[in-house]
C-alpha cells in the first residue's frame, strides 16, 4: 500500500486541507463533553440561566465549525481518493497497452481487468478512508486519554481495561481473516474468467449444448468466492457486537463506579458524564482504526497487483538509439536465420528461416497447421521478438526502429477480423483520420466492402457493436483489410485473411489488391492453394523450418509437401 503514496504527492495541498479540517473536526469533537460538563457542574447546579444559555451558543458555534469541516474532510477526500483512482487506472491501461504478447500471456486477461476495476477501487476506498479516519482516530483516542487522565484520573483505569479488551478482539479476528484476503482477489480473476469465456464463445456452448457444463464451472467458482466472502465478514462482522458490548460494558463501569466518586464528593456529575463521552470516543477511534485494519490489507493486496502491472517493463521495448529507414531499401523484408521459441517452451517454432520479400511482389507462406506460419509473420512487426537471427525491414533490423515508426509502415490484417465499437467508417480510418471521402470509397471498393455498406440503410456511418457482432465473419475480414489500405503501407500483411471469404469475393479481391498494392511488399498467410497460386514467391513451412521456396508450378516439381496440399484441394487440371 505504500507504494501507492507516491500518487498522492500531486494532492498534497488538498491532503494539507484535509488535514486541518480534520483537526478542527477533532477539536470540536474533544471540546464539546468539556463544554457540556460545565453546563451541568456550572449551570444546571448551580442554576445560573445565562450561563447555560451562553456556554449553549458556544457550543451550537463550535458543532457548526465541526459539522463544515467534516463535509470539507470528506468531500476533499473523496477527490483525492478518486483523482488517484483515475491515475492507476491510466497508468494500468498504458502499462497494458504497451505489453507484448509475452506480458498479456503472464497476467491473463481477465486479471488484467481485475486489476483495473475491482482492484483499483479497493484502493480508491481505502484512500478515502484512510484521510477520513487514519489522522482522526488517534487524535481523538489520545486526547480522550490525555482529557480522562486530566480531568477524572480514578476512573482511567476503566479505560485501559477496555482498550485492551478490544486491542485483544481485533488482532483475534484478524490472526483468522488476514490469510483469507489474499486468495479473496485471485478467485475474483477466476470468476471474471469463466464470466469472459462464457461471453465470449456463447454461440460455441448453444451449438454444443453445454450450458450446464458452463454453469456448473460458474457456480464452483462463484461458490468459492461466496464462501471466502462468507468467511471473511462472519468473521469481522463479531467486531462490531463486541465493540459495542466493551463500550456498553464500560459506560455501566463509569456510571456504577463514578456514582460512588459522585457520591464522595471526590468527582462532579459533569465531569463524569464528560468522562463517558471521552470513553466512547476512545471506543469509537479504536473502531474506526478496526475498520481501517479490514480494508488496508485487502486493500495492499490489490495494490500489490497494480504496481505489478505498472512495474512490469515489457521485453520488447524500444532502444535509445534508434534508426529510420533506408529508402532505397524501403519496404524490403529480409529474414537472416531466424529462429523462435515461445518463452518456456521447450521447443523452437521456427528455426534457421531465411529468405527476402522485395517490393512490388507478392511472397506467400503455406504449410500445415503448426508449422509456424502466422508466428513467422507474427515477429516483422514485433509482436514477439526472434530467438536467434534477424528481420531487416526497409535496410534496418526490427529492433533497432522505434516500436511506432516500424509498425506505421506496416498494413496488418490478422486471421479474424477484429472491430471496435463505433461506425464503418471510424473503423476503416482507424490508422488514418485524415482519409478523404473519396479514399474511403476506394479502400472499400478494393476489399469489396463497398456492396454491402451500400446496402445498409446508414452507409459508412453504420454503427458497429461491440467486437463487431452486428456483421458476418467475411465482412469482417474485409473490413479489417480497407483499414490496413487505408494507411497506405509499404509492407502489407494478410494473415490467412481471406479464409472468410468466398472463391468468388476472393478471386476479386486478389485481384484489385494487385492493382492497389503494386508497388508494397505484400505477405500472405493462407490455407487455400488458390489463393497464393499466382504468388511472385511461395514459402513452404514444415515443422517451423522451410521445406521449399518457389513459385507454384516451380514447387509442384520440387517440394513434394507443396504438392501434396495442392493436390488434396485441387485437381491435375485446376492446378
Amino acid at each position: 500500500m505504500l507504494k501507492i503514496f507516491k500518487y498522492l504527492k500531486r494532492y498534497w495541498w488538498q491532503i494539507l486541507l484535509v488535514i486541518f479540517f480534520v483537526a478542527i473536526q477533532t477539536y470540536t469533537d474533544l471540546t464539546l463533553p468539556e463544554f457540556m460538563s460545565k453546563i451541568v457542574d456550572n449551570g444546571i447546579i448551580k442554576q445560573d440561566t445565562s450561563y447555560i444559555i451562553n456556554t449553549g451558543l458556544k457550543m451550537l458555534l463550535l458543532a457548526f465549525f465541526g459539522v463544515i469541516a467534516t463535509i470539507l474532510v470528506g468531500y476533499f477526500a473523496s477527490r483525492i481518493a478518486a483523482g488517484t483512482a483515475k491515475t492507476l487506472r491510466k497508468n494500468v491501461f498504458e502499462s497494458v497497452s504497451n505489453f507484448s504478447s509475452e506480458e498479456i500471456n503472464k497476467f491473463s486477461q481477465a486479471s488484467l481487468i481485475t486489476r483495473t476495476t475491482n482492484d483499483v477501487q479497493q484502493v480508491q476506498m481505502a484512500i478515502f478512508m484512510i484521510l477520513r479516519m487514519m489522522i482522526s482516530a488517534p487524535i481523538i483516542g489520545i486526547g480522550g486519554v490525555t482529557k480522562v487522565i486530566k480531568n477524572s484520573p480514578s476512573l482511567t483505569w476503566i479505560i485501559a481495561v477496555s482498550v485492551a479488551l478490544l486491542f485483544m478482539v481485533i488482532v483475534i479476528l484478524f490472526s483468522i481473516a488476514m490469510p483469507k484476503f489474499k486468495i479473496f482477489q485471485t478467485l475474483v480473476d477466476k470468476l471474471n474468467l469463466i464470466t469472459r469465456e462464457n461471453l465470449t464463445g456463447l454461440r460455441v456452448i448453444k451449438a454444443f449444448n453445454n450450458e450446464e457444463h458452463q454453469e456448473q464451472k460458474f457456480d464452483i467458482a462463484n461458490k468459492n468466492l461466496t464462501k471466502i466472502n462468507l468467511f471473511v465478514n462472519n468473521v469481522m462482522i463479531i467486531l462490531q457486537p463486541a465493540t459495542m458490548l466493551i463500550m456498553n460494558v464500560t459506560t455501566i463501569a463509569v456510571i456504577w463506579f463514578g456514582s460512588h466518586f459522585v457520591d464522595t464528593g471526590s468527582l462532579q456529575i459533569g465531569a463524569m458524564m464528560a468522562f463517558i463521552q471521552y470513553a466512547m470516543q476512545i471506543m469509537i477511534s479504536f473502531m474506526m482504526l478496526s475498520a481501517l485494519f479490514v480494508m488496508i490489507p485487502r486493500a495492499s493486496i490489490s495494490a500489490n497487483r497494480i504496481i505489478e502491472v505498472i512495474n512490469t517493463k515489457p521485453k520488447i521495448k524500444d532502444k535509445e538509439q534508434t534508426k529510420t529507414l533506408v529508402e532505397k531499401e524501403r519496404g524490403k523484408v529480409e529474414f537472416k536465420n531466424v529462429s523462435f521459441a515461445y518463452p518456456d517452451a521447450d521447443e523452437a517454432v521456427l528455426t534457421d528461416i531465411s529468405f527476402t520479400a522485395n517490393p512490388g511482389e507478392t511472397t506467400a507462406f503455406i504449410g500445415s497447421t503448426g508449422s509456424g506460419k502466422s508466428t513467422l509473420i507474427n515477429l516483422i512487426p514485433r509482436f514477439y521478438d526472434v530467438t536467434d537471427g534477424e528481420i531487416i525491414v526497409s535496410g534496418v533490423n526490427v529492433k533497432d526502429y522505434k516500436q511506432e515508426e516500424l509498425r506505421k509502415h506496416i498494413g496488418y490484417v490478422p486471421q479474424k477480423g477484429v472491430l471496435f465499437t463505433g461506425t464503418i467508417k471510424s473503423n476503416i480510418k482507424y490508422g488514418n483520420e485524415k482519409l478523404t471521402k473519396e479514399e474511403l470509397q476506394e479502400v472499400a471498393r478494393v476489399s469489396q466492402s463497398l456492396d454491402f455498406i451500400n446496402e445498409k440503410e446508414n452507409k459508412f456511418n453504420t454503427k458497429i457493436s461491440q467486437g463487431g457482432k452486428n456483421v458476418s465473419g467475411g465482412q469482417k475480414q474485409r473490413l479489417s483489410i480497407a483499414r490496413a489500405l487505408a494507411i497506405k503501407p509499404d509492407i502489407f500483411i494478410f494473415d490467412d485473411s481471406f479464409s472468410a471469404l468466398d472463391f468468388k469475393t476472393d478471386k476479386i479481391l486478389r485481384k484489385e489488391l494487385k492493382k492497389y498494392t503494386n508497388k508494397a511488399t505484400v505477405l500472405i498467410v493462407a490455407q487455400r492453394i488458390s489463393t497464393i497460386m499466382n504468388a511472385d514467391k511461395i514459402v513452404v513451412l514444415d515443422q517451423g523450418k522451410i521445406v521449399g521456396i518457389g513459385k507454384h508450378k516451380e514447387l509442384l516439381k520440387n517440394c513434394e509437401i507443396y504438392k501434396e496440399i495442392a493436390l488434396s484441394q485441387l485437381s491435375k487440371e485446376e492446378l
